[in-house]
């Protein structure tokens, strides 16, 4: 058994601030939705591969439209360069970033972040990886 998506609630009408952040700010790629499916608003974004999908997050409209302050995904990115790297690129696009957690779960280093609709992310890379910068 694999995973296959995680869905997030979002408010109505909002894609293009959707598209900002997982394209945009965590470099998510944009994959259209089923037909079928398209007319209920939201967008489905993932992180592909070469030959497969690594992670995939649907946005789905919810009237009315509550956050998940808890609840969350945790996406895994390769290093702490590149979970530096993020952090400060969602920061610098103004997006709620906190590193108040960052060394709280065994084996990671991680920051927790909100999309534009107040949902809670989570970021991490393996803390035994050591950053390209560490050899030096």
């Amino acid at each position: 058994m694999r995973l296959h998506h995680v869905q997030i609630s979002m408010p109505a009408g909002c894609e293009a601030e959707a598209r900002r952040f997982y394209s945009g700010g965590l470099g998510l790629v944009e994959v259209p939705k089923p037909q079928d499916l398209a007319g209920r608003g939201g967008c489905w974004f993932r992180a592909p591969d070469a030959d497969r999908v690594l992670a995939e997050i649907h946005l789905g409209v919810e009237d009315p439209f509550a956050p998940a302050r808890k609840a969350h995904p945790a996406l895994l990115v390769d290093s702490a360069a590149e979970l530096e790297a993020l952090g400060a690129r969602l920061a610098g696009a103004g997006h709620e970033v906190s590193w108040a957690e960052r060394h709280t779960f065994a084996g990671f280093e991680r920051f927790h972040c909100r999309d534009p609709f107040g949902n809670r992310i989570e970021i991490l890379a393996s803390a035994d990886r050591p950053s390209p910068a560490a050899g030096s």
